[in-house]
């Protein structure tokens, strides 16, 4: 019994439940969720359809009942301490304030647990390191990427340059190693800014989070980083595993 007990200390949420909606295509969510898990912290997830993330894709994603249905399976029916909606451009695609409409949507199917989303987190985690001017990178097309640097312009913050790596089939990003989002973020990074934000939740980010970090010396932000520390804050966690960044300094903020 003595093993079982360590188990379920270790893994089967004791400090807390997180509920995570996503992208129905990627499978880089789950592992870097689990990776940056603390013990004693679960990650319970839902999964919504996606075929493309061009503008079409994500608006039939976001403009029906799939996160509504999705919210109300992990916030009713399984005892989570936070749902997030973890997708990015999903949840800036239309300007300022849409993110906030979705956790509207999101809290209102579900039984008094408390929503985010990936593009709430980031302004978080942004104010939270002290940004002011950024360079944003992702694995969009050139017309979502100026939709993802105008969000975050409309939030106050500089953003020195947009730089997008031209994808929109969502299947193909589970196909982007981690050597090509280090080698194409240092090439595009804009130099001068204080802070670096990669965007998208279907990167593989965070294993290159502290090479970046000690390359650049600035923060880096990243989606998948973002959105499970705030994941952490809004259910009261105040540690986190080693290695995922600075960000992560400013838990208990």
């Amino acid at each position: 019994m003595k093993m079982g007990e360590e188990i379920l200390k270790e893994y089967y949420g004791w400090q807390a439940k997180i509920g995570t909606i996503f992208p129905s295509e990627t499978v880089v969510i789950e592992p870097e969720f689990a990776a940056m898990a603390p013990e004693g912290v679960s990650v319970h997830s839902a999964r919504v359809d996606l075929v493309d993330f061009s503008l079409d894709g994500l608006s039939e994603m976001m403009d029906d009942a799939r996160i509504e249905t999705a919210a109300r399976m992990l916030g009713q029916r399984t005892p989570t301490d936070v749902v997030t909606f973890t997708g990015t451009s999903a949840t800036f695609m239309r300007g300022i304030g849409y993110d906030k409409a979705v956790i509207q949507r999101m809290e209102a199917v579900m039984n008094k647990v408390p929503a985010s989303t990936t593009s709430t987190a980031v302004l978080r985690a942004l104010k939270a390191s002290g940004a002011k001017q950024i360079s944003f990178v992702g694995p969009y097309n050139e017309e979502v990427t100026e939709l993802g640097a105008n969000f975050f312009r409309s939030h106050g913050f500089e953003v020195a340059g947009a730089h997008g790596m031209g994808l929109t089939d969502n299947l193909a990003l589970n196909d982007v190693t981690l050597e090509q989002v280090y080698d194409y973020t240092k090439s595009v990074v804009n130099p001068g800014v204080d802070t670096l934000f990669i965007s998208c939740t279907g990167l593989r980010t965070i294993g290159v989070i502290e090479d970046l970090e000690s390359e650049l010396g600035i923060p880096v932000v990243t989606s998948n980083q973002a959105t499970f520390w705030d994941a952490l804050h809004i259910a009261r966690v105040n540690a986190a595993r080693p290695g995922f960044g600075s960000l992560f300094d400013h838990l208990a903020e």
